[in-house]
């Protein structure tokens, strides 16, 4: 009796593992080529070099009447900083990935981000790019 129950709680847990794994498999696929929502930021990757990604940032930003608070720049990546008119922040990070290829981070708000702002504003820089 108790080997079967044990039998059957492995079973549910290796199900449940299998499962997670699939949808990690499905979600880094999606990533590639589309915009991924974790942790409050809206995330894509781009095919164009770091450099272009923060003019295409910069660029939009401006387009959308959005001032340039401040600019971070490290090594390989460069944060934006702006706020819309009701004083919620945004914050634009570009990663460098590869020569070819950045990663672009867009987040808006600080307790709770705002998935639709941050969505329109990666759109504003897909134009540029």
């Amino acid at each position: 009796m108790f080997k079967k129950i044990g039998k059957l709680i492995l079973i549910g847990f290796l199900l449940i593992n299998a499962v997670g794994c699939l949808a990690l498999l499905a979600g880094g696929a999606a990533g590639a080529g589309t915009a991924v929502w974790l942790s409050g930021k809206l995330t894509q990757e781009f095919n164009v070099s770091y450099e272009q990604a923060v003019k295409a940032s910069e660029k939009a930003l401006n387009a959308l009447n959005l001032g340039i608070n401040k600019i971070t720049r490290e090594a390989e990546i460069t944060q934006l900083k702006s706020e819309y008119s009701d004083r919620k922040e945004i914050w634009i990070d570009v990663r460098k990935i590869s020569a070819s290829s950045s990663k672009v981070e867009v987040r808006v708000g600080v307790v709770q981000s705002d998935k639709q702002a941050a969505s329109v504003i990666l759109e504003k820089i897909k134009q540029y790019i």
